[in-house]
């Protein structure tokens, strides 16, 4: 009689499964709650220490390591050695294995987890027997999925697992004990506050299969971290609307991000992963109002975040504009029903008013990881250094503040011109500082006039200054830092503007 071992904390489709393989002779072995659990089904099974004859131990810390379970796994069946060396000791083969593991990514992401209780979800025993019985496929069909039960049955049915679906098994079954591992290594890291160790083990979960990548010619897929919080874009609800694509889901990122720096209710457009236009107001209605009059032009075809629910007088003008994707903490019923005819946009909910503070982010390069810490600091009054005769007006500090909020997430080199209330020109992603800043003057015409600009990176030369002086800027927001910050700052002495130093630089690549 062929054996199977099964061990689950999953225990979807379990019973069925189980009851398929008694019904193709199959003797079944097995643990503890999955034990009960096909017993309580009518099934016949083997506890797992009758195999053994060794009882679990140390609060079911040790129960299936031992030889004659990892004997049975991992003997090939046409060495005659190893078959000799099963006879000597009783060991039967096992020549399928289904295990899942301890619920580890479950019992950390609850808020009231424990350390100890941590600890005690961390699998030993599971882990080696998908090792053992992936390690020898060639006579062990390994499952760890409920996923597969029904292939693997289909299989059994008609003669046996053939070869190449057992090795696809078998490296499912080392992702899986990989990523369970990740997993472990990522909360005691963490626990222990090392930030950068010598080893970077990650681990991320398919969330969809993409049509294509940046251009069509590119294949891609989104990938989620298991441990997403809520308010992460992987964890965000589509209403309705076209699959996300490669570029709506960078741009949706970006969108986020942004968002998050607002308090009073906000309105985000991103473009190719730059802002186009932020308004804020007293209502949603009033900041996206703020944020499409910002670039009417560049909003076709774009996205906006908003930080606020979506009513119907903001429903109405979303509706008048071709849009990829919208995303809210929620939407009304009434706004729902506007947007309904537009079958291919993306309705997105999810929480809009929280950053992932500290978290690392990640860029990838040929044969290598770039990791750094999120760019997560905010603008505090006492960090603000006045470097000019005149100092702002109260007026202009507030959009001061407003501009260097929306420049940290404009791709460098960025300049933003702005008034307190909305973003009027936005110079993005220029080889140079004084191209961006010509860019985003130029798309503000008039509005420069009276108006503020940030810039993410000091001044190398006082042309900048000059520049914005003649549109008609009347303060300056920057980190200051250069070699030669006193022409800049001359500079604005000399037309009468405000100055003002954060010490702090927002590139962005």
């Amino acid at each position: 009689m062929r054996r199977a071992l099964i061990s689950v904390s999953n225990k979807d489709g379990l019973v069925d499964f189980a009851r398929a393989l008694v019904a193709l002779e199959f003797e079944l072995v097995s643990t503890g709650g999955t034990a009960e659990t096909l017993r309580a089904a009518g099934l016949p099974v083997v506890d797992v220490k009758s195999v053994t004859e060794f009882p679990e131990m140390l609060d079911g810390r040790v129960k299936t390591l031992h030889p004659k379970i990892h004997g049975g796994l991992l003997a090939k069946l046409e060495e005659p050695t190893h078959l000799a060396t099963l006879r000597e000791y009783g060991i039967s083969p096992i020549d399928l294995v289904c295990v899942n593991l301890y619920p580890f990514q479950e019992t950390v992401s609850r808020p009231d987890c424990t350390l100890e209780e941590a600890i005690e979800n961390i699998d030993i025993g599971g882990p080696a027997m998908v090792r053992s019985a992936a390690k020898n496929h060639e006579y062990v069909t390994v499952v760890v999925e409920p996923s597969d039960y029904d292939l693997v049955l289909d299989q059994l049915r008609q003669g046996g697992v053939d070869a190449m679906e057992r090795r696809r098994l078998a490296a499912k079954a080392f992702r899986h004990t990989a990523a369970y591992d990740a997993l472990v290594a990522e909360y005691l890291t963490d626990s222990v506050g090392e930030e950068f160790a010598e080893r970077m083990t990650l681990t991320y979960v398919l969330e969809q299969k993409l049509r294509y990548g940046e251009n069509p010619q590119q294949r891609a897929a989104f990938y989620r971290a298991p441990l997403a919080p809520e308010h992460s874009l992987a964890r965000a609800q589509q209403l309705q609307g076209k699959e996300l694509s490669y570029n709506n889901i960078n741009d949706a990122a970006a969108a986020l991000a942004l968002i998050a720096e607002f308090t009073e209710p906000a309105a985000v457009a991103v473009k190719h992963m730059n802002p186009c236009g932020v308004g804020v107001g007293d209502s949603v209605e009033e900041a996206f109002s703020r944020a499409f009059a910002s670039d009417p032009v560049s909003i076709f075809g774009g996205i906006v975040a908003l930080n606020r629910p979506v009513d119907v007088a903001t429903a109405k003008m979303l509706h008048q504009i071709f849009l990829e994707i919208i995303i809210a903490p929620s939407f009304s019923t009434e706004a729902l029903q506007i947007l309904a005819d537009k079958k291919n946009l993306r309705l997105l909910t999810l929480p809009t008013d929280k950053q992932d503070q500290g978290s690392l982010r990640y860029v990838s390069v040929p044969g290598g990881l770039l990791v750094q810490t999120a760019d997560d600091g905010r603008l505090e009054d006492d960090t603000l250094r006045v470097v000019t005769k005149r100092e702002p007006t109260e007026a202009e500090l507030k959009a001061l503040k407003f501009g260097w909020k929306v420049c940290k997430h404009v791709k460098s080199n960025a300049i933003v011109v702005n008034g307190d209330e909305m973003t009027y020109g936005i110079g993005a992603g220029q080889m140079n500082r004084v191209g961006a800043a010509e860019i985003a003057l130029r798309q503000a015409k008039a509005k420069a006039q009276g108006a503020v600009l940030a810039s993410d990176a000091f001044f190398p030369m006082d042309d900048t200054v000059e520049l914005a002086a003649k549109a008609g800027i009347t303060a300056i927001i920057q980190p200051g830092g250069s070699i030669r910050d006193r022409d800049s700052i001359n500079k604005a002495d000399q037309y009468g503007i405000a100055m003002v130093f954060t010490g702090v630089r927002h590139f962005k690549h």
